[in-house]
């Protein structure tokens, strides 16, 4: 006889909804270049153009990331005749990524020594030798 299926955990549930929402943002942001996008963008909206003068990449390669960036609702989109032009649409999401970004700029900075447990990279990460 099998036994009874303990009781569901509504907290439980609400906590994997938490950390599975996370782990997806955190996959969104996991590419060098949409890091890149999204401060480029984080003054004033965009076009493609203008990103690529900015981001080293193709432009194939920069439409897939913006579309991206799009579908997930971080980035809002607007057309002015042929033009393209790219926002933050999310801007939880562009704080956070500045908010990482930053931290690791300081830390690699060197100016500035943090015990392990403030830093966000590890000691042997790339720039730290």
């Amino acid at each position: 006889m099998m036994s009874p299926d303990p009781a569901p955990n509504p907290a439980a549930d609400e906590s994997d909804v938490v950390f599975d929402s996370a782990a997806e943002l955190f996959r969104l942001l996991s590419t060098p270049i949409r890091l890149k996008i999204i401060s480029a963008l984080c003054s004033q909206e965009k076009n493609v153009s203008q990103l690529l003068a900015e981001i080293d990449t193709t432009q194939p390669n920069m439409s897939q990331h913006l579309a991206t960036l799009h579908r997930a609702g971080v980035l809002v989109r607007r057309r002015d005749a042929t033009q393209i032009y790219y926002r933050i649409g999310s801007e939880r999401a562009a704080t956070l990524c500045r908010a990482v970004c930053t931290q690791i700029a300081t830390e690699f900075d060197g100016s500035v020594e943090l015990p392990a447990s403030e830093r966000l990279t590890p000691l042997t990460s790339a720039g730290r030798g």
